[in-house]
Order: C-alpha cells, then structure tokens, then sequence
C-alpha cells in the first residue's frame, strides 16, 4: 500500500474549529467530486476531521483533491490481492489505522465482503445515484431514462451485506424531463448528491437518519 501524508489540516484551511470533529476514512475509486463536496462542507460547518482518503486506484484524481485540501492518502491496489477477502481484509486494517467514527463510501466501486461490512456496521455509508429501493446497481440514469421513471435522484445509506439495501439516511429528487439523456441526467443527481452527503453526514453523526 503506498501512503502519503500531509502534516497541515485535514480539512483544508488549516484553521482550528469548534466543536469538535469527528473522525472520518473517506473510500474513492474515481474524481472525486463527492470527496470535494465532504472537504468544501468541512471547509464550512461539518464536524468532521477527515483523516485519510483511500483509493483502490492509484490514478483516481480523488487522490490530488485530497492533497490539495491536506489530508493523507492512501492507494490499495485490489489488482495486488489474490481474493476480494484478502483485499478486505488489508484495507480493513487500514483504515481502522486512522479510528474513524464513520467510513465514507463516496464512488468506491468495489462490493466489500460481508466481513468487512459486518466488522464496520452502522459505522459504513454509501452513496447511491438512484432512489433506493428503486435501481440498485450500475447504470441507474440509463435504466430510469429506460424505464419510463418520472423522478430520479440519490440515496445515501447504510451499507449492509445485500447491496444497496441498507436503511436510507437521506434521498433527493430529480425531474427526469423531456428529451433527457443519461449524462443530462446524471448532471442534475450529482447536483443533489453534493447537497445531501454532507448533510447525511451531519444527520448519522447526530444519531439521525430519514427512516426515524
């Protein structure tokens, strides 16, 4: 695993706050926009000290968003591991390096083991371009421009070891309008998907979530 770190603040402004924040391991596979929104919103208001963000791909530009904000980084190639459990396994114990309270899944592409996702129940979100329970898995503004859906949106929830079924904490809709392609689409959900993972946050750090 090659790890970088960054000795200035781990939310980018390198100014003390209050109240206390809570620490957070932020997943990626890709860019990273969801990464940038959780940085912007810690940059604000959110309580969170984000620790470390890992990757499963060492090109992920996640990764320059992370340094650029001054936190550390960490590649785990899963191309270096014979199994998806030794995988798990190494990353489990990476992250668990950092103690986070909360284990954001922000654009992971990986399905994690039942292990994994048992050892960090209730402690594991993701987030989910589709309104859950509808459109689990890939290609979801493909299949609702598909299915004739008239609204459209994101899903942050808990993860558990069925996919995409673990309780919602947070949904937003979109309009899927005339004439919409699956990129249009997609613009208008990642849109919402940075409102409302920040503030899914916030809600499961305050013992909240939109099921109660």
């Amino acid at each position: 695993m090659k790890t970088e770190t960054n000795n200035t603040s781990n939310t980018g402004n390198g100014v003390a706050h209050s109240p206390p924040r809570f620490p957070i391991v932020v997943l990626i596979s890709g860019r990273g926009s969801n990464l940038q929104a959780i940085i912007d919103a810690a940059d604000r208001d959110l309580p969170v000290e984000i620790r470390a963000v890992i990757s499963n791909q060492p090109d992920a530009f996640g990764l320059e968003r992370a340094r650029r904000a001054g936190i550390g980084t960490a590649v785990l190639s899963h191309r270096s591991f014979s199994s998806r459990e030794a995988f798990d396994a190494a990353l489990q114990s990476a992250i668990e390096k950092f103690e986070p309270r909360l284990v954001v899944l922000a654009g992971f592409m990986r399905i994690l083991t039942p292990g994994f996702v048992r050892h960090f129940a209730g402690r594991l979100i993701n987030i989910h371009p589709a309104l859950l329970p509808q459109l689990p898995g890939l290609d979801t503004h493909e299949r609702a421009i598909a299915a004739g859906l008239k609204e459209h949106g994101a899903t942050v929830h808990f993860v558990t070891e069925e996919v995409d079924a673990g309780p919602i904490i947070a949904q937003a809709k979109v309009p899927v309008l005339p004439g919409d392609t699956p990129d249009t689409l997609a613009g208008r959900v990642l849109v919402e998907e940075h409102r409302i993972f920040p503030e899914a946050i916030r809600m499961v750090l305050a013992g909240q979530t939109a099921e109660e």
